[in-house]
């Protein structure tokens, strides 16, 4: 259970330095508190997602992986981000990201401020 909060927390942290570093990636809010709330949520949202779906989605794409000796991931992680954001509209959170491109270079700094604050954070269950 605390290596899941600490994955949780994590992806919040990574997410909130995307939204702070791309402009194209927003978080609205009326409080700091509900900015927090809506990240955590929306990291959530992004586990699982990275969870359930990314991994039918590089089985899929093997070839494609193979091919580019993967820097397919790239646009796998991008359209995790993608699909984040579209659930995210849906459950009516105030996360948006706004093209391809965008989510792009999000995932790439979500997955370099993720796996630096796993590294620090620490792992025990």
């Amino acid at each position: 259970m605390m290596n899941f909060v600490v994955k949780t927390i994590a992806n919040a942290g990574a997410l909130a330095v995307a939204v702070w570093l791309l402009d194209k990636i927003t978080l609205t809010g009326d409080s700091t508190g509900k900015k927090v709330g809506t990240l955590i949520l929306v990291a959530l949202i992004f586990g699982l997602v990275n969870f359930l779906v990314k991994p039918l989605v590089k089985v899929l794409t093997f070839p494609l992986f193979v091919l580019t000796l993967g820097l397919i991931t790239l646009i796998v992680n991008a359209l995790m981000l993608l699909l984040t954001s579209w659930l995210a509209d849906h459950l009516d959170l105030s996360f948006h990201v706004d093209g391809l491109w965008t989510a792009v270079l999000g995932g790439l700094i979500i997955s370099i401020v993720s796996w630096a604050l796993n590294v620090v954070l620490p792992d025990k269950d």
